[in-house]
């Protein structure tokens, strides 16, 4: 409610600013002297002829560059228009390029099992064997994992520390630098999400309190950090979160990777199996995924797009518009002389282009802008967007707002092909 109220205000003070201008100018100006005829425009040299560079343009293109100069207010405004336009576009877009970096660090670099098993009770080494002379498992990896509640001073976390073998190869701890980190032998590694909450940085101790079993607690020291996306991540080595649990050998679940044949195979007999409280395959969770975001981000994008181009077409159809109303006699007038539509056409339109040249820098900036402002407001303990802007983002971002110029353009064409050349060449008198 608080939001659509905000809009609303903010949409009509700038109506209001922009209307009081108009009025407070009409209000001001004596009876007699709008009465009179306007006033002709004082003409000088432009910068373009000042600088020696008018004879590299056609007349049109003098007139169109003197036509901006003598309005620079109005120009830039015109140009910030597009822009703002332009970085709705990039924004909208850049959460798919966003996401679609963070599924494929995830499901694709970090995880390159098939399937996870998760057991219901802790395991020996016996059943990791079990898994491996399974028909059609390739590759098994153990790993442990165990809630406990992390102390840094007077900071705590409630977490779960993973342990895995220091060689794995199928669940990997990868930053978003795309650089693997060993477990350590000796200590913990840590996201740097989780080590900022904390408030540690490498070579800190830390007092791990284990929330299950005898529930010991040992004093750890900080191995390093690594820069995950999703969620507080904790790591240790198999044979050093033993000895902090002051068990033997056992395992919590295991990663498989599995022969593409026997993948339904081994789900099915792993479902079946009393040992096991849960088998996940990686590409049905991907997949399960890939279908929430379509549902939940593809509308308020769409919107974002429509929204954007319905700006941009609305900036620059109005821009064309007033200047075909306060120039039309002049226009009327080239036309008498001998200009042909299309010359005319190309001067109206001309500034037009330069307009929406100008603002497509301006909007693209604007929108990197805007897309690091929203990762940081959005970015919380369990998950972070990464800034990642594909090229083909800012190409159909500026295709669009070129497509919403040209559409614009024509609009306005039509207007000017039906322009009477002696009702508007009549004097007001």
């Amino acid at each position: 409610g608080w939001l659509v109220a905000g809009a609303v205000g903010v949409a009509a003070i700038a109506a209001a600013v922009g209307a009081l201008a108009a009025v407070r100018r009409a209000v001001a100006l004596p009876p007699a002297e709008a009465m009179r005829p306007e006033a002709p425009a004082r003409f000088r040299p432009g910068w373009i002829e000042r600088i020696g560079l008018g004879q590299l343009f056609t007349p049109v293109g003098r007139m169109v560059i003197r036509s901006l100069e003598r309005q620079p207010v109005r120009s830039a405004l015109s140009a910030l228009g597009v822009g703002l336009a332009l970085s709705i576009l990039v924004v909208g877009a850049f959460m798919f390029d966003a996401i679609g970096f963070m599924m494929d660090h995830q499901f694709r670099t970090i995880q390159r099992e098939d399937v996870t098993v998760t057991f219901n009770t802790p395991r020996s080494n016996g059943a990791i064997h079990d898994l491996g002379a399974m028909e059609g498992v390739l590759r098994v990896e153990p790993f442990r994992s165990v809630p406990a509640r992390i102390h840094a001073e007077n900071r705590t976390r409630n977490i779960a520390i993973t342990g895995m073998e220091p060689d794995a190869e199928l669940r990997r701890v990868i930053g978003t630098d795309l650089r693997q980190r060993t477990v350590p032998d000796d200590g913990i590694l840590l996201s740097e999400a989780l080590a900022e909450v904390l408030g540690v940085r490498t070579g800190d101790p830390v007092r791990l309190e284990i929330l299950e079993g005898r529930r010991p607690t040992y004093t750890v020291p900080v191995s390093g950090t690594v820069d995950e996306l999703l969620g507080m991540g904790s790591y240790m080595s198999l044979d050093a979160l033993h000895r902090v649990l002051r068990e033997a050998p056992v395992v919590s679940g295991a990663h498989l990777r599995v022969d593409p044949l026997y993948t339904t195979a081994v789900y099915d007999q792993l479902k079946t199996t009393p040992a096991v409280a849960g088998v996940a395959a990686r590409e049905t969770m991907l997949r399960n995924f890939e279908r929430q975001i379509e549902e939940n981000i593809l509308v308020s994008v769409s919107v974002l797009i429509l929204f954007a181009g319905i700006i941009a077409i609305g900036v620059i159809y109005n821009g064309a518009r007033i200047a075909l109303s306060e120039r039309g006699r002049e226009l009327a007038s080239l036309r008498v002389l001998g200009f042909t539509r299309r010359e005319v056409a190309g001067m109206l339109f001309g500034e037009q282009a330069i307009v929406t040249v100008l603002g497509i820098p301006v909007g693209l900036l604007i929108g990197y802008a805007f897309a690091r402002m929203l990762i940081e407001s959005f970015a919380t303990e369990s998950y972070r967007i990464p800034l990642v802007i594909e090229a083909e983002t800012y190409l159909l971002a500026t295709s669009a707002i070129v497509f919403a110029a040209v559409l614009a353009g024509l609009l306005v064409r039509r207007r000017l092909n039906r322009l009477d050349l002696i009702s508007v060449l009549k004097t007001r008198e």
